[in-house]
């Protein structure tokens, strides 16, 4: 004869606190869950951030090689001279965005070895 989902609460109504305390911790060995209710942070549970996977690079300084910064982000950017000068002389300025990370650091690493600081955001 097979239990019920009513059976069982039934049986689990009529049982005193300390059998239903010891038969909740039995369970959750058995089954490897926990009956304890999860904790609600103040304002609700933020949603888990997500990874993130596109960039932006953003030229700080050009340092002492300014020309040699320039034909970078040329580079990089298929900018024409006038608006790649215009970017470099702008600095702090965003060159690439919503770029994939590996993307994002090469353009970091060809940047910073012509001179330039740049940082990932």
């Amino acid at each position: 004869m097979a239990l019920t989902h009513e059976d069982i609460i039934n049986a689990v109504k009529e049982m005193p606190a300390l059998e239903l305390s010891e038969l909740v911790k039995e369970m959750e060995e058995v089954f490897g869950v926990s009956a304890a209710a999860p904790v609600a942070v103040a304002g609700g549970a933020a949603p888990a951030e997500e990874e993130k996977t596109e960039f932006d690079v953003v030229l700080e300084s050009f340092g002492s090689q300014k020309i040699g910064v320039i034909k970078v982000v040329r580079s990089l950017t298929g900018l024409g001279l006038k608006e790649a000068k215009e970017a470099v002389d702008g600095c702090p300025s965003t060159l690439l965005t919503a770029v994939a990370k590996d993307k994002a650091e090469d353009a970091k690493k060809q940047l910073e070895e012509a001179g330039a600081t740049v940082t990932i955001k």
